[in-house]
């Protein structure tokens, strides 16, 4: 199932995507939220007649760098023997169409697509095995980085947790079992121009290993969204371009770049 987050006249609501053709797409509403029981309405309106928010708001996202060899070894970089971590605030996360809006501190803008993982439920030092019990599903971000500041400081809180640096969407795919998601076709287009292009099967850590290490530390709570890294190709963006990540089987998330007014 497709779960899409949307407005419509003022109102914010969970819905199942249905259809296939893009101009058929319609939401069947969501009785409650989609972290625990619910059912649909059979109330449906067309995504054509709604906004797209961001499929979930995080509590908190956690990002991997460095998790795909080829692009670690692109910017120079060691691959690492376990999983790096940083955080993006929750107010970096936008939506599908939403802007990217180019930080008024940094000149050299790079765009990451990666696969992000959303939890499903409230967890704390999850064992492998367990690992895809705690999932709730998947869906397709762009870990936008400010690369000029990312080398000159010794940390990365403004570099990659500024304000519209997380776009997430366009929804979350949740029939998506952990083997299949493992081994899925990603790719970043900047206007059109294919820029990235690998497979979740690349990963140096499996998406098990990430879930493992980060619960080993702390919490996860219904919501909260994982990045797992980006394939090599990572390169740069300017004001006035359109910037599309898609992910084999769960769909294609577009937002455009502007300058920060």
């Amino acid at each position: 199932m497709r779960i899409a987050r949307f407005s419509i006249d003022g109102n914010v609501a969970f819905g199942a995507v249905e259809g296939d053709r893009p101009d058929e797409l319609v939401l069947d509403i969501i009785k409650g939220i989609p972290f625990a029981d619910f059912e649909l309405s059979g109330t449906k309106v067309p995504v054509s007649k709604v906004r797209l928010l961001p499929p979930v708001l995080p509590n908190k996202v956690v990002a991997f760098g460095r998790n795909y060899a080829e692009h670690a070894r692109e910017l120079g970089n060691e691959v690492p023997d376990a999983p790096f971590a940083f955080f993006k605030p929750a107010t970096s996360v936008i939506g599908p169409g939403d802007e990217i809006q180019y930080p008024s501190f940094s000149e050299e803008l790079h765009h990451e697509a990666e696969l992000a993982v959303v939890i499903g439920r409230m967890c704390r030092e999850v064992p492998r095995e367990r690992v895809a019990d705690v999932i709730f599903g998947y869906t397709c971000a762009n870990d936008v980085t400010a690369r000029d500041v990312q080398r000159r400081e010794k940390q990365w809180a403004r570099a990659k947790g500024f304000d519209t640096s997380c776009p997430l969407g366009p929804w979350v795919e949740t029939d998506i079992g952990l083997a299949t998601a493992s081994d899925l076709t990603i790719q970043l287009t900047v206007n059109g121009e294919q820029r990235q292009l690998g497979r979740t099967s690349e990963m140096i850590h499996p998406i098990e290993d990430l879930i493992v290490n980060i619960t080993e530390a702390m919490t996860l709570l219904p919501g909260d969204v994982i990045l797992t890294g980006t394939p090599a190709g990572v390169g740069p963006l300017t004001v006035g371009d359109e910037v599309a990540v898609t992910i084999e089987g769960i769909g294609t998330l577009t937002n455009k770049v502007v300058k920060r007014g």
